[in-house]
């Protein structure tokens, strides 16, 4: 996706994400059809819709239909209904002392964590004479967020809850990628052996959601149950699987495209060094365009001589430190760059792409990362 470097170079400012509206609608299509009529589907658009823009991005997929979204705290969820997002919205990582009651006036879903929490739910719903709904969560394995108590405890807390309605449980996979551990089927032994005890009991929430955007990609169907709850896959992207995993099942495309403008050229003689402590020295002349974007933008500090952009649909060399606010590229290769022009970061000229896994093996990180470290001073455009 995105517009031509003449249309880009036109700009007015420093760096700037372009996000296809399109794209994000694709993304949520194919893993609807994926999984099918019968399997709900509740795009992740936390931590600012993985940098792409929650607000913007959530009108997006509730006009193709969504009909949950998913956000990590009442905060987020709250910016979300201040935009005027009527869909379902859960809660997945937030029931603090302090978000509560905001959690219930602006009909916010909660994911409950414990026991206690449940009762405090059920607390609070009862003084406010009105019946609560939330999803439960059961820690299967992950050792994180969610409820380990045996299931005649849970079955017993949930029935004394009378101001709350289960609506859901849930699980969070640790090792849903790597097909090399039995994890993640370990896991799913786990939940369905709590489900089936909590039948037992008389508890039989309409919800069960156990998979992300991995699970789903690579058709592991014993896990998507009702509902499931991709993050990656509506931005483009699906994390490579280890071992002796399935064809991957889904076809998605980065929606994103990072661009920074050209600050500088100059031209540099042999021996020259650049940037701080002299990480390089030019080995032939050189001519050097500095761009107007850094760390503090987003861009690793580890791509330092390591990494490259996209100059007039050449691949360019990031030479010497990546800088606060800065960093030097080698456009020998493409002598045309002038102050001003368009250089991608992530995304693609032509024949040439560069995109956040790419990006993620060379910092040493994860595309994850990559997509949520563009900074809020990075502009964003909607195409």
């Amino acid at each position: 996706m995105g517009q031509s470097a003449k249309l880009d170079s036109m700009m007015p400012y420093r760096s700037w994400v372009e996000v296809s509206r399109a794209q994000i609608g694709a993304n949520f299509e194919a893993i609807r059809q994926l999984v099918g009529a019968d399997v709900e589907v509740m795009p992740v658009v936390k931590a600012d819709a993985y940098r792409h823009g929650a607000v913007e991005v959530s009108r997006v997929l509730e006009e193709r239909g969504a009909r949950w979204l998913a956000v990590s705290n009442t905060e987020e969820g709250v910016a979300l209904r201040d935009a005027g997002t009527r869909t379902r919205i859960l809660v997945m990582a937030d029931f603090l002392p302090f978000t509560r009651e905001a959690l219930l006036a602006y009909n916010l879903t909660p994911v409950i964590h414990s026991l206690a929490d449940l009762a405090e739910l059920d607390r609070l719903a009862a003084q406010r004479n009105q019946r609560a709904l939330c999803h439960l969560k059961i820690d299967t394995g992950m050792g994180r967020l969610g409820v380990r108590a045996d299931t005649a405890a849970i079955a017993e807390a949930i029935l004394a809850a009378k101001n709350v309605e289960v609506e859901a449980l849930m699980t969070h996979f640790a090792s849903a990628a790597n097909y090399q551990t039995s994890q993640t089927d370990d896991q799913i032994a786990l939940f369905e052996k709590t489900v089936a005890g909590l039948a037992a009991a008389g508890v039989e929430p309409n919800l069960l959601h156990l998979s992300s955007t991995i699970p789903v990609a690579y058709r592991r169907k014993r896990s998507w149950r009702g509902m499931v709850r991709p993050g990656h896959a509506i931005y483009g992207y699906v994390s490579p699987a280890r071992g002796h995993a399935p064809a991957r099942a889904l076809a998605v495309k980065p929606a994103l495209t990072w661009r920074a403008s050209v600050l500088s050229v100059k031209d540099l003689p042999a021996g020259s060094l650049i940037g701080y402590g002299g990480m390089f020295r030019a080995p032939q002349p050189i001519r050097l365009a500095i761009l107007a974007a850094g760390y503090a933008d987003g861009i690793p500090h580890r791509l330092s001589n390591r990494g490259s952009v996209i100059v007039n649909g050449k691949l360019a060399p990031i030479v010497g430190a990546v800088s606060m606010d800065l960093t030097s590229i080698d456009v020998t290769g493409s002598p045309e760059t002038k102050v001003g022009d368009a250089v991608t970061l992530l995304g693609t000229e032509g024949d040439v792409s560069i995109d956040a896994q790419e990006i993620a093996k060379l910092a040493g990180t994860i595309s994850y990362s990559v997509l949520c470290g563009i900074h809020a001073r990075v502009k964003r455009i909607y195409v």
